[in-house]
């Protein structure tokens, strides 16, 4: 698949997932990351063939995904506080910067491993911009947005469903430890 075509349509669960070279549990390949946007090309009863934005895929349980569905086209309206994009924008842009520099000092010597990977826990980062449209993570609001230069759209929260031993798990933790920037 050329990434050119790639056209998310779910996302990995926030526990991240596991995948399997074919959809044979004997055949177990790498994990996705959590909150990962993926294309689901090809299903097999629950198994599900996705493709991740750099080409790679592979099969996953696809009763697991958090379905995101194409956004609707661009609406003529103009731009309102709740719906405009660039203040998302630039938050997302401010944690990338936060990470890069965490890099750099890794990179040139100033930062130890253990030390790198003390500070970078907890950052999360989520942007897939495709043309014109855009799925852009909220840590804020805990849900990811389509934009498609008119507006934000909800679609998924980086949540699990009230009442599960995932949302349970997540309710009892610190903050950071859900992602929350700091």
């Amino acid at each position: 698949m050329n990434p050119t075509e790639f056209q998310p349509t779910h996302v990995v669960p926030p526990s991240g997932l596991a995948t399997w070279a074919e959809p044979d549990p004997s055949r177990p390949s790498a994990g996705l990351d959590p909150l990962l946007p993926v294309q689901a090309v090809e299903y097999q009863g629950d198994w599900t063939r996705v493709v991740c934005a750099n080409g790679w895929g592979a099969w996953v349980d696809g009763r697991l995904l958090v379905a995101l569905p194409r956004g609707p086209e661009g609406t003529a309206s103009p731009l309102t506080t709740a719906t405009d994009p660039r203040p998302l924008l630039a938050r997302l842009e401010q944690a990338l910067a936060g990470y890069r520099r965490l890099l750099d000092e890794l990179a040139a010597g100033r930062l130890e491993l253990g030390a790198f990977q003390r500070q970078a826990a907890g950052f999360r980062v989520g942007a897939v911009v495709d043309g014109s449209s855009a799925w852009l993570l909220d840590l804020e609001r805990e849900r990811w947005y389509y934009c498609a230069g008119a507006g934000l759209q909800p679609y998924a929260t980086v949540q699990p469903p009230p009442g599960t031993a995932a949302a349970d798990s997540a309710a009892g933790s610190a903050p950071g430890e859900r992602g929350e920037p700091r």
